[in-house]
């Protein structure tokens, strides 16, 4: 693991997931899942909010206070683009580089659904 935690070109600040786990369990981040309603209800990360970039308001996310938000999706590419627009308000932004493939590559657990019957697999 890097030293946490590293900067884009462009200032946002960029954690790799197993560094999100740890902040995770220790209370200091609140993740924000921008993927779409129906990919976040078939896999998930534990501790994850849905909030959809289609439908993405910067000014209806909560503040940076106790814990910093952090953007993820599927592979960083959403996730960027949220921290971004999250900047442009003048705003710290922060997103998970690799996304949800990038957590379930290091070996981190998500919580799974199965369509079929809705439950927890």
């Amino acid at each position: 693991m890097r030293d946490m935690p590293h900067m884009t070109p462009d200032q946002v600040t960029e954690y790799d997931p197993e560094e999100i786990k740890e902040l995770l369990e220790a209370g200091r981040v609140l993740l924000i899942d921008v993927r779409e309603p129906a990919e976040y209800a078939t896999e998930r990360i534990p501790g994850a909010l849905l909030y959809p970039l289609s439908t993405f308001d910067v000014s209806q996310l909560p503040p940076d206070e106790s814990r910093q938000l952090v953007f993820s999706c599927a592979a960083g590419g959403r996730s960027l683009t949220a921290a971004r627009a999250r900047m442009a308000h003048g705003l710290p932004a922060a997103h998970m580089a690799g996304g949800i493939s990038g957590w379930k590559a290091a070996g981190l657990p998500t919580i799974r659904i199965d369509p079929r019957t809705g439950r927890v697999m």
